[in-house]
């Protein structure tokens, strides 16, 4: 079915259904591709589509950032980070101003990179920001295995690493009004569909999981619109082509030998139990925590003033309520991180508009 069917049939459901409803996409990705593709702007009048918490970058907390950056200021250590994370506003700048004042901070595209900088460079000690989600995850875990193999040990990883389910279960324990979630595609074809179905049957709540092309939106808009006209609250899933009920189980196996289950916090969420992953004590001479966490101070780090990346992240408000969106806050100016990654629902509003 083409989009203008799909966009047909989100009509005729949204009829049926008879008072308003409000989905939220839990992937940044979706994020962008609803905005570029101008799908936003076709939803039928009651149909909202609201970001969620699933910028890995956005929903990184400012305390993160500042202990990054004190571990950039020790000697003889060496951060290596993908590049959206540079820009990411802490309590005391970004590493990218760490980084003008002479910290080492170095840009990769993979942990692979960042421990072939720890094998070029023995006598510095190489952090990776292990920021991301269920995607992100099983690479930086075959990497350090790999690290333990080749006893590199001056390569380390600073993990904050989080997972999907539990967030969009505490959204809907702390009270969002949601009927339903477009489920996040990648994410989903490493943990699979049956990951959903606690979520699901819990709460009565429509996941559909689906791909990023407008048409993939359109089609699990669809689905979502038909499980809540006939009162349903399953898992289904669009993006068949990738995406299997169990997921990857090499991908799975790997992060559950490397990893274990933590508490870990959320900006604007909290702390969500067993929600991080935390490197096991097998490899703990890997786990920047452990080598050298133990001497940067716990500190609590509040947010800058004025910005609600939190509330966005929680589908509280649109990006531009925030009193900071679009004018102390830009994308050559980020007060808070949801205008700095490429997934960050406030980007893709600056960039995009709201239509």
């Amino acid at each position: 079915m083409s989009i203008q069917g799909h966009i047909a049939e989100m009509r005729r459901l949204a009829g049926r259904i008879g008072r308003p409803v409000r989905f939220m996409e839990v992937c940044g990705t979706h994020t962008v591709t609803g905005f570029r593709s101008g799908l936003r702007s076709l939803l039928p009048p009651g149909v909202q589509l609201l970001s969620g918490p699933g910028c890995p970058v956005c929903v990184t907390p400012t305390g993160y950032v500042d202990r990054a950056m004190a571990m950039a200021a020790r000697p003889g250590v060496v951060l290596a980070t993908f590049g959206d994370m540079v820009r990411v506003p802490g309590a005391r700048g970004s590493l990218e101003r760490a980084r003008a004042e002479g910290a080492r901070v170095e840009v990769v595209y993979s942990p692979a990179d960042a421990l072939e900088l720890a094998k070029a460079r023995p006598a510095a000690r190489i952090v990776f920001l292990g920021v991301g989600f269920e995607t992100t995850a099983p690479s930086v875990a075959w990497t350090i295995r790999q690290a333990r193999a080749d006893q590199t040990a001056n390569f380390l990883v600073a993990c904050a690493h989080k997972t999907i389910p539990e967030a969009m279960g505490a959204l809907l324990d702390g009270g969002a009004a949601l009927d339903g979630y477009l489920c996040p595609g990648h994410v989903s074809v490493i943990i699979g569909a049956g990951a959903y179905e606690p979520l699901a049957r819990a709460h009565r709540v429509p996941c559909v999981i689906a791909g990023f092309e407008a048409a993939d939106m359109a089609e699990g808009l669809v689905m979502l619109l038909r499980q809540v006209a006939e009162r349903r609250g399953e898992v289904e899933v669009q993006y068949r082509r990738s995406v299997t009920r169990d997921g990857n189980p090499g991908a799975q196996a790997v992060c559950g030998e490397v990893f274990e289950k933590c508490d870990t916090e959320w900006r604007g969420l909290g702390i969500i139990p067993g929600s991080g992953r935390r490197i096991r004590e097998a490899f703990g001479r890997h786990d920047a925590e452990r080598v050298l966490g133990k001497d940067i101070p716990q500190a609590p780090a509040a947010d800058a003033r004025g910005c609600r990346c939190g509330e966005v992240l929680m589908g509280k408000v649109s990006p531009d309520a925030c009193g900071l969106f679009a004018r102390a806050c830009a994308p050559a100016t980020p007060v808070g991180p949801c205008m700095v990654s490429s997934e960050g629902a406030c980007a893709a509003w600056h960039k995009y508009g709201t239509k």
